[in-house]
């Protein structure tokens, strides 16, 4: 990981009070220019227009650095703006600017869509093929704002590549790679087909409960059952892009959270992979293991709360 300074630690200490609520977000890489973070599941990259009160990445990172923090300061740092978002449920590689001339530079980038962008994703269902392109255009819902529709009309052009990592009897594991940047472009697209990701309330997907995968599950009487995943299943793996100022390639990567791995454990363990064409074990999958990158990877992040309690890249 290049770094401006070794000492910096490699993560980045987040806390919001209101709320009772902290966070520890792993740095994955970080130069005089740019800073990549592993945005964390459950957290919005930026603030709600309809609650603006509720926790975001963004002002916390602008708080905290105000204030002086001592992750802020050995890192110097005294601007951080972000020129693409995750969606509050997805986790995954974030790039922020550590400068305004960065900034409108990392922005063109993503406007001229060519980084690339590399999404881990568990939906419901099966493809035909383990390898297919979904090209179809999404608009806003005229009546539900905030969610996105297909709208072949009035829509913009749209189209993600799928790659099936690991087939289970009504689950794939799958790679997606969106070649546009809309707006839930990956969950849409995945719920035209009828394969809704694990998790996606707004677009038609469940959680994953064990009482579903695993054939001799017995409830407890004095317990309810609780999802062994709930949130929406899909991680920003990898983004490889050209430097805006070196240009040179860099590739940024971020491994399976916790939570995404459990689920993947679950269904290898209950669920036995059907064997079909490139079909594989995770482990062997490309953006996990890919060999020497600049990005430095890590184990799940931290966020704990004393209650014990995704805009993709370009809003993917």
């Amino acid at each position: 990981m290049a770094q401006t300074n070794p000492s910096a630690p490699a993560v980045l200490k987040l806390s919001s009070p209101a709320t009772r609520e902290y966070w520890e977000v792993p740095v994955l890489y970080e130069d005089e220019h740019l800073l990549a973070i592993e945005k964390p599941a459950g957290l919005l990259t930026s603030p709600d227009r309809y609650d603006p009160e509720r926790p975001n990445l963004m002002k916390m990172l602008h708080g905290h650095i105000a204030r002086g923090v001592p992750w802020a300061k050995e890192r110097g740092l005294t601007y951080l703006a972000n020129a693409h978002r995750l969606d509050f449920e997805t986790s995954g590689v974030l790039l922020l600017a550590r400068t305004k001339p960065a900034l409108t530079a990392v922005a063109n980038l993503f406007g001229s869509e060519k980084p690339e962008k590399v999404y881990f994703a568990i939906a419901q269902g099966s493809p035909v093929e383990d390898d297919f392109e979904v090209d179809a255009k999404l608009a806003p819902h005229p009546t539900r704002p905030g969610v996105m529709r297909v709208d072949p009309k009035s829509g913009k052009q749209s189209r993600t590549n799928f790659h099936v990592v690991t087939r289970y009897r009504g689950y794939t594991a799958l790679e997606c790679r969106p070649r546009t940047g809309r707006t839930h472009q990956i969950r849409i697209h995945l719920r035209w087909v009828q394969m809704p990701l694990v998790g996606d309330r707004v677009y038609g997907g469940g959680p994953l409960w064990l009482s579903t995968i695993k054939s001799d599950y017995r409830p407890r009487r004095t317990k309810e059952e609780r999802p062994l995943l709930g949130r929406v299943a899909l991680h920003a793996a990898s983004l490889a892009l050209d430097h805006p100022v070196t240009g040179k390639r860099i590739l940024i990567e971020s491994p399976l959270p916790k939570d995404l791995r459990v689920a993947m454990k679950y269904l290898e363990r209950f669920v036995a992979p059907i064997e079909r064409g490139g079909s594989r074990a995770l482990e062997d999958w490309g953006p996990l293991n890919s060999g020497p990158s600049l990005g430095l990877r890590r184990s799940d992040s931290t966020h704990s709360s004393q209650d014990d309690c995704g805009d993709e890249f370009g809003g993917s």
